[in-house]
């Protein structure tokens, strides 16, 4: 196989390559998550930064309190990692 061959060939692939990478993307389900409500509760969180704005959630949502997460809910670590503010 030439050195021209190669090329071509690699750049082939690298085009076949990000054809298939656009179809997954493009094929992704919705985002399914609940974005962060913006009411007078989160206000204050739009403007902080997410690790400072994530050590207040389980004042609220803990178990036995106001807004209490549900039994099928992840793990409650990393709420604005999933929980986008708008």
């Amino acid at each position: 196989m030439t050195s021209a061959q190669k090329k071509l060939l690699a750049n082939g692939l690298f085009i076949v390559g990000g054809i298939a990478i656009l179809g997954v993307l493009f094929n992704a389900p919705p985002e399914t998550t609940k974005p962060l409500p913006h009411d007078p509760n989160h206000e204050r969180f739009m403007t902080m930064d997410k690790k400072e704005a994530e050590q207040f959630c389980a004042h609220c949502h803990a178990a036995g309190k106001q807004a209490q997460l549900s039994a099928t809910h992840p793990p409650p670590n990393r709420c604005l990692f999933c929980h986008k503010r708008k």
